[in-house]
This record gives C-alpha cells, structure tokens and sequence, in this order.
C-alpha cells in the first residue's frame, strides 16, 4: 500500500457517494468488508449490508457538500485519513472525522472504521492543562 493508491482509494469514495446506486462499491471494498461508522458502534459487514447502509446515510448524488482529505499515514496494508465534511450551502451542518482503513492485497479495503467528531463536542470547561 501507498500513498497514491490510498489518494486514488479517497478520490472514488468521494465520487462514488456522489453517485446514484452502490453497485460500484464493489472497487472499494471487498465481499466481507467490515465497515465501522463509529468506534463504538457495531460493524455493518459485508458488501450487501455496507450498500444498505451507504443508501440510507446519504440523501442522494446531489447532495450539496464540500469534502477536504488529508493523509495522516500509510504503513503496510493501514491508512489512516482526516476529513472535513461541510454539508449545505449556506453550511448547516459540519464535522470531522479520521477513518483507518485496512486494505486487501488486491487494493480494496477490508476494514473501515470511522472517528467521527462533531462541532459542540468539547467539553464544557475544558481542562486548562495544569
């Protein structure tokens, strides 16, 4: 795994939620993937199940959105990328998210596992570190 081919693995994520249907997530991930929307949340499995829930986490191919990536690191077959996400426009709702993803020899992935964070989340008096 490298980093091209995690870009090019990012950039089809992207184009494929902005695409109507699922039947091309079978380039990204493979048969048995395990897909994770939260760390604590029950893995969706398989590609069947991970199409049901792209279909009802998303609200269509024109859905207004911006997307920013970043690569934080790739080592073996482990990647893991930062996202921001602003939906709307004007903007009315925002988050951030980092996604560890385990790819398959063949490129596709095989795990996914999302850490979603959202505006508001800190705490109310955050620590002021001493």
């Amino acid at each position: 795994m490298d980093r091209k081919h995690v870009e090019d693995w990012l950039a089809t994520y992207e184009r494929l939620w902005r695409t109507p249907g699922t039947d091309a997530l079978v380039t990204l991930f493979t048969e048995d993937a395990s897909y994770q929307q939260g760390p604590y949340w029950t893995p969706v499995v398989g590609l069947p199940a991970i199409a049901r829930m792209w279909e009802k986490q998303r609200k269509g191919p024109d859905e207004v959105f911006h997307l920013t990536t970043e690569i934080v690191a790739v080592e073996g077959d482990t990647a893991v990328s930062r996202q921001e996400v602003r939906y709307g426009d004007p903007v009315d709702q925002e988050y951030r998210d980092l996604w560890v993803m385990r790819f398959a020899d063949d490129g596709r992935c095989r795990s996914f596992e999302e850490w979603p964070f959202w505006p508001g989340q800190q705490p109310a008096e955050p620590s002021d570190g001493s």
